[in-house]
């Protein structure tokens, strides 16, 4: 390979960016989406990979922070941008990119990397697993209507502009960071990201809508929604697309449901990328009618294997000695025993017998709490080398609510 792995400067940004948006199908990138782009950018994380005077390749790393279950926010990378040019595939710049990027987290310190994957194949061979899912739905509101808790009525709506209320919004959003697995702090400039509007993307929808909850004068939820008004044959038949949502609390997450499922010459609300167990799918009517998809979500490496088990939580007691595989990190390889419970854990080498048998892959995608390792035995990725080892240890590392990744990057 001829070709050149290094960190990426300023003045190469455009020639990176480039690469990046030509390796994605050429898409249009708006001027604001490429400003934000450019200003979340770190670069002394990201990395090109130049073949003499062209960018042939790109990885970024975010600076991220993860709630991981216990409520904890732990430094994680988030990786982003990766493509290789069309004309370099199956020359070994993807792995080079990959091996100097794992390396660099684990010298940054940073025991966790997740991503978003464009081609799910591709990152597995690297120890990336599906450790969280998300929820789509179209949802004939004509026909579903919704049951809502007790205090629904005592939340007062307004419609706000997006801009002038996000400050309110991103502190309900930041109330809600601890609460679920996969949850991300929102970094310095990363709320402009809620904001992005651009009309090429609009497909013949209206701006961005905003509409805030309130109790006793305080914001206790918001949605952010984009609306497309149409005809048929029977008349109206508008869609509702639904950019964002949270409450702090069942009964304004109830009464933004209700106002979406509400909205005068609309029949359908689009919903993209929920939590898999959100609460709205147990107030509507008819289920049937929502059309409820799941789909992968966010992808979890563990880049330090003791360091990530030990900085989260386990939802029951367990002890358990872990016969590790990891052969693109084989600082991880081995045996480990990990201890723990609801108030901490720790995790070490150990000679004891092993007690289960799994790749890092395995471990990265039960991380969160949304896979449980007894699925992953059933599908063969996981052996139970003592009896009774599984259960316990697919129990505890199990979450109450399900992970949640709350957006791209």
């Amino acid at each position: 390979m001829t070709t050149e792995v290094r960190v990426l400067r300023q003045d190469e940004w455009d020639d990176w960016y480039g690469n990046l948006v030509r390796a994605f199908g050429g898409m249009g990138v708006s001027p604001e989406e490429r400003a934000f782009d450019r200003d979340v950018t770190e670069f002394d994380r990201s990395l090109g990979a130049w073949d003499g005077a062209s960018c042939v390749g790109t990885a970024g790393a975010f600076g991220f922070r993860l709630t991981v279950p216990g409520g904890l926010s732990v430094p994680a990378a988030g990786i982003t941008a990766v493509s290789v040019a069309a004309t370099h595939r199956r020359r070994g710049v993807l792995r080079s990119m990959m091996r100097r990027q794992l390396d660099d987290v684990r010298a940054w310190g940073e025991p966790i990397a997740v991503l978003h994957a464009s081609e799910p194949a591709i990152y597995s061979r690297f120890g990336y697993g599906a450790a969280a899912f998300q929820l789509g739905a179209e949802i004939d509101t004509s026909r579903v209507e919704l049951s809502v808790p007790a205090g629904t009525d005592g939340v007062r709506l307004r419609y706000a502009d997006p801009a002038e209320v996000l400050d309110a919004c991103e502190t309900v959003y930041a109330r809600l960071v601890p609460a679920r697995p996969g949850m991300l702090a929102r970094q310095p400039g990363w709320e402009r990201q809620q904001l992005l509007d651009p009309v090429s993307e609009r497909e013949g929808a209206s701006a961005l809508q905003c509409v805030v909850a309130e109790r006793e004068g305080a914001v206790t939820g918001y949605a952010r929604f984009r609306t497309k008004l149409g005809w048929g044959a029977g008349g109206h038949d508008g869609t509702i697309s639904l950019s964002d949502l949270f409450a702090l609390d069942p009964s304004t997450d109830a009464a933004l449901w209700r106002f979406l499922f509400g909205i005068d010459l609309m029949t359908t609300l689009s919903v993209g990328a929920r939590p898999v167990d959100d609460a709205w799918q147990y107030l509507v009517s008819d289920i049937r009618r929502c059309g409820t998809r799941v789909r992968d979500s966010l992808y979890v490496r563990l880049v330090d294997v003791p360091a990530a088990l030990e900085v989260r939580t386990y939802q029951t007691p367990v002890d358990v000695v872990l016969e590790v595989e990891d052969e693109f990190c084989p600082w991880n390889a081995g045996r480990l025993r990990l201890v723990g419970d609801a108030k901490g854990a720790s995790c070490a080498r150990s000679t004891d017998a092993a007690d289960l048998a799994l790749s890092a892959r395995e471990l990265g995608a039960a991380y969160l709490g949304g896979v449980s390792l007894a699925s992953l035995a059933a599908a063969g990725r996981v052996r139970e080398l003592r009896p009774g080892a599984l259960a316990q240890a697919s129990v505890a590392f199990g979450s109450p609510v399900a992970p949640y990744p709350p957006h791209g990057f």
